[in-house]
């Protein structure tokens, strides 16, 4: 039996405080399960300029904490909080803090890191692909452990957590989601994740075409199986969650050629592509359906600015 449907809201850059709790509010209201924000940390210059990606303006432990205090039933997400730019120990005592304040609706997303140049302009050392995955791992282990309540006894390479109760703990353990797009990234979220985040293979170190290029229909494929695989007889009590970041509805037949264009894909290969939904309110339904049965995709998060337009299917889908 398929997963019902559910579906998420990520912001970067509100226009205000009051915007930040607006939008959060406007996500609950619309049905979304959840709101989340994303970990990225410098402000425009040459240094995030060179990277591709957009500014994020809030802080995610912050901000996550005042959408939490704006609204009262939908999720407050981190999709998804690098490991690398914070102190591990620290990390498990501010995700706990968050899901108590919150009343249990936190859902921890984590990822091993992956834009260079942010890294770089922060002085904070881009390990090889290798090592930040083993803090990953060891960072999971130590908050599954804190959030499990006890006397901590943790050591490892990177994590390092012993005579001590790790406090609050949390009334449940709160959903973990691993995000990523390589292989072994994406054994480990098999493995460990209670949501797995299908994203791009970010290993050129920013956005574009190569990142896009890595999560077409056929490889996105072989990125189940990878999940699959680290998963084993779990793999039917995992959440395959997906970031729709191309989402336009519309009736312009021409948009899915245009954006193609932009990626160096053919139309076809972008009209399929698992991170786009193009067309209108109907088409793109029929889309989450075919993908869900194709990939198993039930969980779909939608950028900010998308939020209204997406509503219909978000009515029409959600819990179905």
């Amino acid at each position: 039996m398929a997963r019902p449907f559910r579906f998420g809201v990520q912001s970067y850059a509100p226009a205000s405080a009051q915007d930040w709790r607006d939008q959060a509010r406007r996500a609950e209201n619309l049905g979304f399960s959840t709101f989340s924000v994303a970990d990225h940390v410098i402000g425009p210059g040459p240094a995030l300029a060179a990277t591709n990606h957009p500014v994020q303006t809030v802080a995610v432990i912050p901000a996550m904490a005042v959408a939490a205090e704006a609204t009262s039933t939908i999720r407050i997400g981190s999709r998804v909080l690098c490991v690398d730019y914070r102190q591990p120990v620290m990390l498990a005592k501010e995700a706990a803090t968050l899901d108590f304040f919150s009343d249990g609706r936190l859902e921890l997303g984590l990822g091993c890191g992956w834009l260079q140049g942010e890294y770089e302009a922060m002085g904070v050392d881009f390990d090889p692909a290798g090592v930040r995955l083993d803090r990953l791992e060891e960072v999971i282990g130590l908050l599954r452990a804190s959030f499990e309540g006890g006397e901590l006894d943790v050591t490892g390479a990177h994590v390092h957590a012993v005579g001590f109760e790790s406090v609050p703990v949390p009334s449940r353990l709160p959903p973990l989601m691993i995000g990523g797009g390589s292989k072994r990234v994406l054994g480990i979220a098999g493995r460990e994740a209670d949501i797995v985040s299908l994203n791009f293979d970010n290993s050129s170190g920013k956005i574009g075409p190569a990142g896009v290029g890595s999560s077409t229909a056929e490889l996105t494929a072989k990125k189940i199986e990878w999940i699959r695989a680290g998963a084993g007889g779990r793999f039917d009590d995992i959440e395959i969650e997906i970031g729709a970041y191309f989402t336009v509805v519309t009736d312009d037949a021409s948009t899915v050629e245009k954006m193609a264009a932009m990626f160096a894909l053919t139309p076809a290969e972008f009209a399929e592509h698992p991170h786009a939904l193009i067309g209108s309110v109907d088409s793109i339904c029929a889309q989450l359906e075919e993908r869900r049965e194709r990939y198993g995709i039930s969980y779909v998060t939608f950028g900010a600015p998308a939020m209204e337009s997406v509503a219909p299917i978000v009515a029409r889908l959600a819990g179905t």
